[in-house]
């Protein structure tokens, strides 16, 4: 199953995040499929790929919790419903 969840990057208690497509058995920092935001928890700066992260939701990836929250406050699932219903 693919899983969209956070890769950490960064220096020690500076840790910042991309939003990464990857397999679930896959381990935390492991080589991923497709990447496809940045988060910085420190200053919420968030960058997104809405397309491609539009195409994996569509293919059945499922994000984890966290990024299930980032993706609801820039209303990617608004998006993603509107294309499957065109």
């Amino acid at each position: 199953m693919i899983k969209l969840r956070l890769k950490r990057f960064g220096k020690k208690r500076e840790a910042s995040y991309r939003i990464v497509a990857i397999n679930n058995l896959a381990r935390r920092d492991g080589r991923p499929l497709e990447e496809l935001g940045f988060y910085n928890p420190r200053t919420d700066e968030v960058k997104l790929n809405i397309p491609g992260i539009v195409k994996r939701l569509q293919q059945g990836a499922q994000p984890t919790d966290t990024v299930r929250s980032i993706l609801v406050k820039a209303n990617v699932f608004e998006q993603v419903s509107a294309t499957v219903a065109s």
